[in-house]
């Protein structure tokens, strides 16, 4: 099932090894099964964040979506329309530019957000995949300064 959102994901679960605090989280809504998760820039890579065009930063957050059709053979990732806003508790605004990633069969959505140290920010997703799947994902998640 994890195998269609690698090999990014794979690097973030490795980093994960590192950040346990940082886990992967998932919400089953009818037959779609969405992951999901957010961590500190710094733990990417210059590399990897060089390929994705993600900004390495102690104050930069990532966003990480994937999107997987527990309906059919293999549990495929699927490409969704999705936006998103964060906010923190002062409730500064924030609108989510998510960018798709497609490698081999794997599709996932990453955005960036900025923070202060020892700031948590609440998420609003929406996820809309054709009339099979419109949804709402709401988390939140601590970033600390490293």
């Amino acid at each position: 099932m994890f195998n269609k959102i690698l090999p990014f994901a794979l690097v973030i679960s490795l980093m994960l090894l590192i950040a346990p605090a940082q886990a992967e989280q998932k919400q089953q809504v009818g037959n779609f099964d969405i992951h999901y998760m957010a961590l500190n820039s710094t733990f990417i890579t210059p590399a990897i964040a060089k390929t994705y065009g993600i900004e390495r930063s102690r104050y930069n957050g990532i966003i990480n979506i994937a999107v997987l059709d527990t309906s059919q053979e293999g549990n495929p990732a699927v490409a969704v329309e999705i936006s998103g806003i964060a906010n923190n508790l002062l409730d500064a605004k924030m609108d989510l530019n998510f960018k798709e990633i497609r490698e081999g069969d794997a599709i996932y959505y990453i955005a960036q957000v900025p923070y202060r140290d020892d700031q948590e920010i609440n998420f609003s997703i929406a996820i809309k995949h054709a009339k099979k799947l419109n949804t709402s994902l709401k988390f939140k998640q601590k970033f600390y300064v490293d």
